[in-house]
């Protein structure tokens, strides 16, 4: 009954005019009421019901018609001259995709079927395997890797042609066809992700990449395409990729929770170089980067008073953790209640554990500096004082991502006492400035194709639980105390280690409870909520290139919730008109 109320609540409050929203919102008690309502009601995480996807995707198919007719016209149409090499998917369905061809702006100088076992088709070379198809083409073309069966937007050619001189790598977005023949399923893909690469494999068809690339690789060990661009993204880092943000190629089925038998098992093969050991849940790899150097990890725990949450906090570390080689450093910063003063006593007795005293006032990035100043270990963690631990390895798994020499900042699962998502990873451009992946969503939701299960790449993560190198840490100064004392300094913290050329990883193997509280209400005090407006207007400041496009999402997926919804018409209109 609740959720029925709240959601006829939210639907007027979307039908008002936005000058009369912009002034309600300026009513905290209302704003605050509002707010608690939508979270009590169930309506968290909000995901648009089948009914509405669809319709909002037919409006988005009518707007990239528009774009892209617009693009292409801006000079001569161009043909994307390449070979073909269809893989895997239905091979009885070939004939569409050739058919397809026709009107895509696609001259194939080669055509060929990797499909041992299907009968010759005229004009198509049948094969066994991707090596033996590569060793048949022309290597001054570039080669398109197509599951069969897929089918071709008229565009197709045109766009990628325009792309082939600027990446080493090309992919778009694409979507699956239904039995009345309509459009559906769309899987709008964030720039080149290489840790999503290995965990969901989601770069599966209509890639387009120098033959010399792939005969660089040991194609003779993998016959899928989501296979092959692990293969890549381990072996050759230093390989560019390109992005078309348009759902130019169509799947006959679903590709949303299909992993294009990305051949799990080939997928271990490929890590098994580099990572210690794998284990497969679901349609997820999960993987075990090496720790064997065993470094000594030094978590910093901020707090003033709290001995409730600090004491569930050390104690979880110490009772679940499998990893070993870390130290404890709580920071006290002028505690004066006296239990939490007599227990941080008994914790100087303890071993792995320090307690230093900050004196004055409250300042996060401070606090965390002046902790890893006084560090032993050469990895970092920040650690909030109401964080408690799950997953007996979660250490094993950021410290190993930690360890990578292409790896920055590393953030974990966290869930609220209730069981829902608090952080799965932080985009940008969220309000204006940036929130949580699949926040609210349920702990076992696959999320978005399957990135609220699987480790990945983003441009931030919170310093709730964020484990980096210490030298990379002191590389970039630390915190910013100056600018952001309280808001967003993980943030601008994890854009300053990806300047370095460091990638931030979002590792969903580490799950923890983050104990902030979800039915607190919002903060209004006057004098906090103007420093949260000076650190906001310094983050949209200083990081605007990447707040108007987070390449670890995609441009057509909303910035209004924080749940992966297609985006909407007025969010065009809007961000237009700005």
């Amino acid at each position: 009954m609740k959720k029925i109320a709240m959601r006829t609540v939210k639907g007027v409050a979307g039908l008002l005019p936005k000058s009369l929203k912009n002034h309600l919102k300026k009513n905290a008690k209302l704003t605050e009421l509002y707010s608690t309502g939508i979270r009590k009601s169930g309506l968290f995480y909000g995901v648009p019901s089948k009914k509405v996807q669809k319709r909002q995707y037919q409006r988005f198919l009518a707007r990239q018609e528009l774009d892209v007719s617009a693009l292409l016209s801006r000079e001569p149409l161009s043909t994307l001259n390449c070979n073909i090499i269809f893989v895997g998917g239905n091979t009885l369905n070939i004939e569409k995709s050739l058919s397809s061809l026709k009107q895509a702006a696609v001259h194939a100088e080669s055509l060929v079927l990797i499909a041992p076992d299907n009968d010759n088709i005229s004009g198509v070379n049948t094969v066994d395997s991707l090596s033996s198809a590569l060793s048949q083409l022309d290597s001054t073309k570039p080669v398109l890797l197509v599951r069969c069966g897929d089918t071709f937007h008229s565009g197709f050619g045109a766009l990628y042609q325009r792309q082939v001189d600027h990446a080493d790598v090309v992919y778009c977005d694409t979507d699956s066809v239904d039995k009345h023949g309509k459009y559906v399923d769309p899987c709008f893909l964030p720039d080149w992700n290489p840790d999503l690469q290995l965990s969901t494999g989601y770069i599966r068809t209509g890639v387009l990449c120098s033959k010399l690339l792939l005969d660089g690789l040991m194609t003779s060990r993998c016959n899928s395409i989501s296979a092959l661009i692990a293969y890549i993204a381990i072996e050759n880092p230093e390989v560019t990729f390109k992005h078309l943000p348009y759902t130019v190629l169509h799947s006959e089925t679903s590709q949303q929770l299909a992993i294009d038998a990305l051949a799990i098992n080939d997928m271990q093969k490929v890590v098994g170089k580099d990572i210690e050991s794998s284990e497969v849940q679901g349609e997820v790899n999960r993987c075990l980067w090496s720790t064997s150097d065993k470094p000594l990890v030094s978590l910093i725990i901020p707090t003033k008073d709290g001995r409730e949450l600090v004491k569930a906090c050390i104690e979880s570390i110490i009772d679940k953790s499998t990893y070993l080689n870390y130290e404890i450093l709580l920071i006290d910063n002028g505690s004066t209640e006296v239990e939490s003063l007599e227990y941080f006593e008994f914790l100087k007795t303890q071993p792995k554990i320090r307690v230093l005293n900050y004196p004055g006032p409250f300042n996060y990035s401070a606090i965390n500096n002046f902790g890893v100043k006084h560090a032993k270990g050469d990895v970092i963690g920040l650690i909030n004082n109401d964080i408690e631990v799950i997953s007996p390895r979660w250490l094993d798994y950021m410290v190993g991502h930690a360890l990578r020499k292409d790896i920055g900042c590393v953030g974990a699962k966290l869930l609220y006492s209730d069981g829902r998502i608090q952080h799965a990873g932080v985009v940008l451009g969220y309000g204006g400035g940036a929130g949580h992946a699949h926040k609210y969503f349920p702990r076992y939701h696959p999320g978005y194709l399957n990135r609220l299960a699987a480790t990945q790449n983003y441009s931030a993560v919170t310093a709730a639980c964020l484990l980096v190198r210490k030298s990379l840490f002191e590389e970039v100064g630390g915190l910013n105390e100056k600018d952001l004392a309280v808001a967003f300094n993980d943030v601008d913290f994890c854009l300053r280690i990806r300047e370095l050329g460091k990638r931030n990883v979002y590792c969903a193997e580490a799950e923890l409870f983050h104990h902030e509280s979800v039915s607190r209400g919002l903060d209004i005090a006057p004098e906090k909520a103007a420093r949260f407006n000076r650190e906001l207007a310094y983050l949209q400041n200083r990081w605007a290139n990447v707040i108007a496009h987070d390449p670890a999402y995609s441009p057509n997926l909303t910035l209004r919730s924080e749940n992966f919804a297609i985006k909407e018409e007025r969010e065009y209109i809007s961000s237009s008109d700005s």
